[in-house]
């Protein structure tokens, strides 16, 4: 058993490290969004737009939440 985990180690670390990656792409995307108020016009935002947002606030912290032990996921 031990020698199966050592083998699978290097599989799964790459693996994870390819995850981050992709991660690391959709932050710096979300970043540049961000930077550009996420596509909206400052001038026409409505309360639809306030929605929209918050939608996106909402799901983003569930992410931070779960992976900060915040929330739902404090101890």
């Amino acid at each position: 058993m031990t020698i199966r985990r050592h083998a699978e180690r290097p599989a799964a670390l790459d693996e994870f490290l390819a995850k981050k990656a992709e991660i690391d792409a959709m932050l710096a995307r979300l970043q540049a969004l961000s930077a550009d108020h996420f596509n909206f016009d400052p001038d026409a935002v409505n309360w639809g737009s306030v929605g929209s947002i918050s939608s996106v606030a909402d799901d983003l912290r569930k992410i931070t939440d779960f992976l900060f032990g915040e929330g739902e996921h404090a101890e």
